[in-house]
């Protein structure tokens, strides 16, 4: 295989075998589920792509966290650059991520990497579910690093990002749009399963993150569509201007892999997202039904 047979945003099945069987690509494990922790690398050790190394979305995908920085803020360059260098991943290794169908937290490691400069790597549609239902194998072998470990300099990420104090310096503008990409009854305010506060950052429109798929195969819709819903939502609003976030800056990776897969300009992260906003109860907030703010606060 060429450079040219790289793969930058989704794979098939068919296409990740091909891969697989030439022995040139690494997979990675992104199984995680929030409400048990450990359930997902469980899941790995009992069945996997053959050679896929597991990275878990708290220990290895997201930094310290501080109480004021949000659920997952982002590795630091030197944790991430170590976890590469222990798969054995190269700027010329084609990458190829799966978590258990729709891409959740597989789409945050996908937005690391991409950030990091290797783009050569991108989410097998469907995961491990299609994987499956083709009939491929799957091990309980779990593959050893690479004796020769090459550790990547990261200096910064490559892949645009906002801070909560440049998110309020935007608030009210109009040549900026946010976007929310948890479910719509958390971006209302009717329900909030993990976060102090149940609302939405004034201004944003939702767009829940599994709208990028089509839910009866789990896979993603065609680039086509993709492209259409996004620049319906944006308006005139440029895609380099859009700024994306979710409940811990997992989901809206999501988003923003769909958007590049549609040929559309990246937009921004907060990686904070809604846990890092509502953190501070003076920030501008729109609550609702699930929230009861006390006496004399205004959000």
């Amino acid at each position: 295989m060429s450079s040219h047979d790289y793969f930058h945003t989704i794979i098939s099945v068919d296409a990740a075998k091909r891969w697989h069987d030439s022995g040139r690509a690494v997979f990675i494990d992104c199984r995680f589920e929030l409400g048990d922790p450990d359930a997902g690398e469980a899941m790995y050790r009992a069945l996997h792509l053959p050679g896929a190394y597991y990275w878990h979305l708290e220990r290895d995908l997201s930094g310290r966290v501080t109480g004021t920085n949000g659920r997952h803020p982002l590795p630091e360059l030197d944790q991430f650059a170590a976890l590469i260098a222990r798969a054995g991943i190269t700027p010329q290794t084609q990458v190829i991520l799966y978590d258990e169908w729709d891409g959740l937290n597989a789409s945050r490691a996908w937005w690391l990497l991409h950030a990091a400069g290797y783009e050569a790597s991108a989410l097998l549609d469907g995961g491990i579910k299609a994987w499956r239902q083709a009939g491929l194998p799957l091990t309980k072998v779990v593959p050893l690093s690479p004796l020769r470990q090459i550790v990547p300099q990261l200096t910064a990420w490559r892949l645009p990002l906002i801070t909560t104090d440049e998110l309020l310096s935007l608030l009210g503008r109009q040549d900026y749009l946010l976007i929310d990409a948890r479910a719509p009854e958390r971006h209302r305010g009717e329900t909030e399963p993990f976060d102090p506060l149940a609302g939405h950052i004034p201004g944003s429109k939702n767009r829940f993150f599994r709208q990028n798929l089509d839910l009866n195969t789990g896979r993603f819709l065609s680039p086509e569509r993709l492209r259409a819903e996004f620049l319906a939502l944006f308006g005139e609003t440029p895609p380099q201007r859009t700024v994306h976030y979710c409940g811990s800056g997992v989901t809206a990776c999501h988003n923003l892999l769909a958007m590049v897969h549609a040929g559309l300009p990246v937009g921004l992260l907060y990686p904070g997202s809604w846990s890092e906003w509502c953190a501070d109860r003076s920030r501008p907030m729109v609550l609702g039904p699930a929230s009861a703010p006390q006496r004399g606060e205004t959000h």
